[in-house]
């Protein structure tokens, strides 16, 4: 018999923020077809960090993210479950391949790159929020300025200083706010959009620095010599006539900047990055050297060791501060034919103590990808075509020969996986996708003959199968 420990009351309900990871694996399971072991690796990992946060601030720093090593065939669902994870958890999230990168000392890019891209992608992601929500306030004084220019504060004083016994003084203010009333109403109702107005503008030839290439090897620095530049050489604005339509959202732009906090979007930012960042380091296999001692191999195994300290934890260096990767969670993926991840440098081995292998797909897994997911590649189709017009009605023996035959493709030529009914979808609907401007209104019915029809000579003939399909 089990007993129950003595817990605290906080801990004795649901006090975890976030999704519990039964929650996690019913959202992926909405977009991913199977691959279980996986969904469930990744959801105790969301999950840990969640809890995580609850502990002291002196054990939080003791416990580190479990990384995963994902095995499996191309297309059968890796880098989908890892974006997927971080759009749940609103965590910033960067895919690269291992293969972009090189040893220090070698032509190419240094492994510390892929932190650096990560800040800046959560910093670009948190401006666009703030952009989102100061819209209105920007659109409110954006109109404030057009109106400033349309109605400028240089009325004369009124002709009659002296008005009669019981009759109103009118006051400049008084007629420039009706006036200024009168047109925001116009302006609202669309009425001035081809009204010239002047506004100051930014000076498009400002700072173009001639000479400087893009990257100077300065990027291993976190520097970015273009930016240095622009802030040392003073703003240019120049003067520029166009009509308020034109003005409107470059006003809004500039509005919006005014009211962005970016110093504190972007400490956000680094905060998320080095409390919930994500990287999905796809082709991981790709870098597993053989020990050969020259050529290639050093560099894989190079790679190997640069990406180490990143895994374990260390400092880098970004324009936007300093990054500790401590509790950044890496998720590692390939194929792994030929080798496995024991080949892996030993250190590197174990700063990914989770490994999942995920399945191949079959003909019932494809057919479940094909209506099943919320984005199912039936629904895609049927919408884009319906944007024409036309109607697309998808019977029950065209979805079972469609994955027949993407099943049938795999096994004969090379293994795709999901990314095959990309393929075997296009070449089916490829006539109807011509025709469809032309086709509004109608219903069309695809059925295991038409697929036959679109699709049987090519299949039967493997060699063609192998280069269209």
């Amino acid at each position: 018999m089990t007993e129950t420990p003595n817990l605290p009351v906080a801990a004795t309900a649901n006090s975890v923020p976030g999704l519990t990871p039964k929650q996690i694996v019913a959202e992926l399971d909405k977009y991913i077809i199977g691959q279980d072991d996986a969904k469930k690796a990744v959801a105790i990992a969301l999950r840990n960090r969640s809890r995580r946060r609850l502990l002291s601030e002196e054990l939080q720093e003791e416990i580190h993210p479990k990384n995963i090593i994902m095995i499996g065939s191309t297309g059968v669902g890796k880098t989908e479950i890892a974006r997927r994870l971080a759009r749940l958890e609103d965590a910033p999230f960067i895919k690269i391949e291992a293969t972009k990168f090189t040893e220090v000392g070698y032509v190419g890019r240094d492994c510390e790159s892929i932190i650096r891209d990560l800040v800046e992608m959560a910093v670009s992601h948190g401006r666009a929020r703030g952009l989102e929500a100061c819209t209105a306030a920007a659109e409110k004084n954006a109109e404030d300025r057009i109106l400033d220019l349309l109605v400028p504060n240089n009325f004369p004083r009124p002709s009659n200083p002296n008005p009669a016994e019981g009759q109103e003084l009118e006051t400049p203010e008084m007629r420039l706010k009706a006036t200024r009333e009168r047109f925001r109403e116009m302006l609202r109702e669309g009425k001035l959009e081809e009204r010239e107005v002047e506004i100051d503008v930014q000076d498009s030839s400002k700072n173009v620095v001639v000479g400087i290439p893009p990257n100077m090897g300065l990027e291993e620095m976190g520097i970015d010599l273009r930016d240095m530049v622009d802030k040392m050489m003073p703003s240019k604005r120049k003067r520029k006539k166009m009509t308020v339509s034109d003005a409107r959202p470059i006003l809004v732009q500039e509005e919006a900047d005014r009211l962005l906090d970016m110093e504190e979007i972007t400490q956000d930012a680094v905060n998320k990055v080095e409390e919930s960042g994500i990287v999905f380091l796809d082709e991981i296999d790709k870098v597993v050297g053989r020990d050969s001692g020259s050529g290639p191999d050093v560099s894989r195994s190079g790679v190997q060791r640069d990406i180490l300290p990143l895994v374990e934890g260390s400092t880098v260096y970004t324009k936007h501060g300093l990054i500790k990767t401590d509790h950044i969670l890496f998720i590692a993926a390939g194929a792994f034919h030929g080798c496995s991840p024991s080949d892996l440098m030993p250190e590197l081995q174990g700063r990914f103590p989770i490994r999942v292998e995920l399945d191949d797909l079959d003909e019932d897994d494809f057919k479940r990808i094909l209506t099943e997911p919320k984005n199912s590649l039936i629904r895609q189709y049927k919408d884009l075509l319906q944007t024409e017009g036309v109607a697309v009605d998808f019977q029950e023996d065209a979805i079972e020969e469609l994955a027949a035959m993407a099943a049938t493709i795999n096994q004969e030529t090379e293994n795709i996986g999901a990314r095959r009914l990309h393929t075997i979808m296009e070449s089916v609907l490829e006539d109807i996708s011509f025709e469809a401007p032309d086709m509004a209104g109608q219903l069309v019915k695809i059925d295991r003959a038409y697929v036959k029809e679109q699709l049987g000579e090519i299949v039967e003939d493997s060699d063609l199968s192998r280069y269209i399909l």
